[in-house]
């Protein structure tokens, strides 16, 4: 608006950064196929060089420092879950991030156990 002279944006949002920018111009993660669910940890020790990452990678890495989802990490990290999944990625890739399989897509649904919760729910 000509004239006017309030931004178009809130100050308090603070900066204003497209996702595209944090990863490079990457939409996914193309390495590793990371869940919501996935539980990831920070390799401890990390090595020096873990120190010259860039802010949101350190954000990334904070939040990882016990087993952790990957949904967890992108609310600590108060970044995009996609954005998120791809950071993960590349701290993988470094060995600075240690990944598990997801125990429900590789175990399935234990059939005894549920048949126990059924038989316990049909006693009340």
């Amino acid at each position: 608006m000509p004239g006017s002279s309030q931004g178009w944006f809130d100050e308090d949002a603070g900066p204003v950064v497209r996702p595209y920018a944090l990863t490079r111009g990457r939409t996914r993660a193309t390495t590793y196929s990371l869940s919501l669910i996935t539980l990831v940890v920070a390799r401890q020790p990390l090595p020096p060089s873990a120190r010259a990452l860039s802010p949101n990678y350190q954000w990334v890495l904070e939040a990882c420092a016990y087993p952790v989802s990957v949904a967890e990490v992108a609310a600590r990290a108060d970044l995009p879950l996609g954005v998120v999944k791809i950071l993960i990625s590349d701290l993988i890739e470094r060995e600075y991030v240690m990944f598990g399989p997801d125990s429900s897509a590789t175990e399935g649904p234990n059939l005894d156990m549920m048949q126990k919760v059924l038989d316990g729910i049909r006693k009340l």
